[in-house]
């Protein structure tokens, strides 16, 4: 390996903001003891700024070491879609009349399951919704499974370790949960077409691994949380009427035209933006829009694409290096710290790898995608919607990790399935 300047600055800012992303709580505390500059601290201990703002860092000492064509170069050579699909999805699928649809499927599922207090709404939500994931694209599942476990769960009241333990179970079946088609998980759509993987493929090697493995997720929060889960009495109905039937399947239509066209954003974008404006003609049926949510999320993700551009040098050598065994538990190792896409992608872009080492490397990825606010895509999305729910407003960063731990584990076992 012979790394560049930028290259090596780009990997020392790398590891400072996966620091940063666990020191939170330090610029909360600044915040506090030095009101001076309070609002550039509280910026500062925002998780979904983190990589936006070392990203910036990274293009300054690019300018000043590469000069002003190469940093501009360099930007322009790199691929935002996902980023703005996840606002665009995020902004659609959060709307009222698509959170009331959903929230009426919940609870007409929620019935067909006898259990006590919140533990059928809870199964349902972390179940069913991940799953879910696989045709609407990973992220709408997020933002719904975030959106009806705020407004249905996490307003009774519950437990800061029973909240950490839900979010560690929704991240990693989100994760998992988009692997039964080939185009809803960014780490499968990354190498899908390059190698070959349909659908048939994905249900019969991935799709009922991970559906297994959300299932026992979901059970096994239920079952260990059963006493708190008793005691609560989640709402029967919708506090407020349903929405013209005409409102919803117009809200359905763009949401559908949002997926269908993910990988084109002029095209999706201009359906948001036509969105909107419908939003606006009819707001008595609307409630505001996530705007805030969803560029914050976008801003995380697009710092995580200009810092991840810099990595290739070292990351690619080091999977490589790992045979098909190997390759599944560093993958999911590796994912807690880059994003589980970029990992796939690397891949797709070297010829002549074993199928076992494919499902290896993809496996892992999906797998590790819960650890982290920054593993899986999704997940910041999930996090600004369901963060102000949490103490002190904010998601720490060790908390997450070791309450997705043991599903990690679940879905390992569950996706090494022969």
């Amino acid at each position: 390996m012979h790394p560049t300047t930028i290259q090596i600055i780009g990997a020392v800012l790398f590891g400072i903001a996966l620091l940063h992303t666990f020191s939170t709580k330090f610029f909360e505390h600044l915040a506090h003891t030095r009101p001076a500059h309070a609002g550039l601290w509280h910026f500062l201990a925002e998780v979904e700024v983190v990589f936006g703002f070392w990203a910036m860092v990274l293009m300054v000492f690019m300018f000043a070491v590469n000069g002003k064509e190469d940093a501009v170069r360099y930007i322009d050579s790199r691929n935002f879609t996902e980023p703005l699909f996840v606002f665009a999805i995020m902004v659609a699928a959060a709307s009222k009349p698509i959170i009331q649809l959903a929230g009426l499927l919940t609870r007409i599922l929620t019935r067909l399951i006898p259990l006590p207090g919140a533990m059928g709404l809870t199964l349902v939500i972390l179940s069913f919704v991940p799953l879910l994931g696989s045709f609407i694209t990973e992220p709408a599942a997020m933002t719904l499974a975030a959106l009806l476990l705020r407004d249905g769960l996490f307003k009774l009241g519950i437990s800061e370790r029973l909240k950490y333990a839900v979010l560690g179970v929704l991240f990693v079946n989100v994760s998992i949960g988009g692997t039964l088609t080939p185009y809803a998980a960014p780490p499968v759509l990354m190498v899908a077409s390059a190698w070959g993987w349909d659908l048939g493929f994905m249900l019969t090697n991935f799709g009922w691994k991970a559906a297994l493995a959300v299932g026992l997720n979901a059970i096994g929060l239920v079952v260990l949380f059963a006493r708190e889960f008793i005691r609560l009495r989640p709402a029967t109905g919708s506090p407020e009427p349903m929405p013209p039937l005409a409102v919803t399947v117009i809200h359905l239509a763009f949401l559908a035209g949002i997926v269908t066209f993910a990988h084109h954003a002029a095209v999706f974008l201009a359906l948001l933006l036509f969105f909107l404006g419908f939003m606006n003609a009819y707001q008595r049926h609307q409630s505001p829009p996530i705007l805030r949510e969803g560029l914050m999320v976008a801003f995380f993700l697009a710092g995580l694409v200009v810092l991840g551009g810099q990595q290739q040098w070292w990351l690619e050598p080091l999977l490589l290096s790992m045979n098909s065994d190997a390759v599944y538990y560093g993958a999911t190792a590796l994912t807690a710290i880059t994003d589980n896409a970029a990992l796939t992608y690397l891949g797709s872009l070297v010829p002549g790898l074993s199928p076992e080492f494919k499902y290896a490397l993809v496996a892992g990825a999906v797998t590790g995608g819960g650890l982290t606010l920054i593993a899986n895509a999704p997940n910041p999305a999930g996090a600004a919607i369901l963060k102000g729910d949490f103490h002190e407003q904010s998601i720490n960063a060790l908390s997450l990790l070791a309450s997705a731990a043991a599903p990690t584990v679940v879905a390992m076992v569950c996706l090494k399935l022969i």
